[in-house]
């Protein structure tokens, strides 16, 4: 019997950013998914908000909400010509968003 194999992914969202000083500490929130963290730092602060929307983004698709969640906050497809690069690159968060395919093998069909 061939040994099942794994293959990860990762899937990434830039997703727009806004850092501000409460205080002693910073907060950091995606107005677009309305979620927030904080930090003692910027830093700190924009890097717990990628792994707050990173869970918060699986959470949406382990519950088969995702699609629904997207469409609510004003995502929809866009052309790539069309993507406005005119913001400055601090003013956003990479989120990654990891899975993995068991058996690829059984997967060689998109069901899109």
């Amino acid at each position: 019997m061939a040994a099942k194999k794994q293959f990860a992914i990762r899937l990434n969202m830039h997703l727009p950013a806004v850092i501000k000083k409460k205080e002693k500490w910073f907060t950091a929130s995606c107005p677009i998914l309305d979620v927030i963290s904080q930090g003692e730092t910027a830093e700190k602060a924009k890097e717990n908000l990628a792994e707050a929307l990173s869970l918060f983004l699986i959470s949406c698709y382990e519950r088969g909400t995702l699609t629904t969640v997207l469409k609510d906050c004003g995502f929809k497809p866009s052309p790539a010509t069309s993507l406005d690069s005119s913001v400055p690159e601090p003013d956003y968060v990479d989120v990654p968003l990891p899975f993995i395919i068991d058996d690829m093998a059984k997967h060689h069909q998109c069901h899109a």
